[in-house]
């Protein structure tokens, strides 16, 4: 998986991740890359710094957050506003992992494991896992998300 710092014709900037670079550009020449702030298809790389850690600078210093016209009003509004365009923005992309990624169901953890190590096709997955499995496959190494707006599935599941 590779993120990239995109942005789009508004001048919003973004993050997304891509199974490869050939899938960002496949995925950006069928229109199916979009802005999660305004949904538009006119998306360009945004310029990277590397990360690069060293002694002075191994915690990571927060970022700036992108904020939009939801601000104004009282606090209750701004949370409500807040809160309405982060669902928004949540479903355009559990749309979009399940328009892009195989579903493996409770088989999570085990294709993970198989894509990371080499044995299974590299590709966007999504699915099910415990909290145990997860746990297990963050110790291993394994670059995880959890899917924001699906529900967490227990140990005994």
């Amino acid at each position: 998986m590779i993120v990239f710092d995109l942005k789009c014709d508004a001048d919003h900037h973004f993050e997304a991740w891509f199974q490869s670079s050939t899938a960002y550009e496949d995925q950006l020449a069928v229109g199916q890359v979009t802005c999660p702030y305004c949904d538009s298809a006119a998306i360009t790389k945004a310029p990277m710094a590397p990360n690069i850690a060293t002694k002075s600078n191994m915690r990571s210093e927060s970022q700036p957050v992108e904020t939009s016209s939801v601000l104004s009003g009282t606090g209750d509004e701004k949370l409500a506003a807040l809160a309405k365009e982060a669902n928004e923005v949540f479903a355009r992309l559990k749309q979009h992992v399940e328009a892009n990624c195989d579903y493996v169901g409770d088989n999570f953890a085990d294709e993970a494991r198989k894509i990371h190590y080499g044995e299974s096709e590299e590709r966007g997955i999504y699915g099910e896992s415990t909290r145990e499995e997860t746990v297990e496959l963050i110790e291993e190494g394994i670059d995880i998300m959890p899917l924001p707006g699906t529900p967490v599935r227990g140990n005994d599941a």
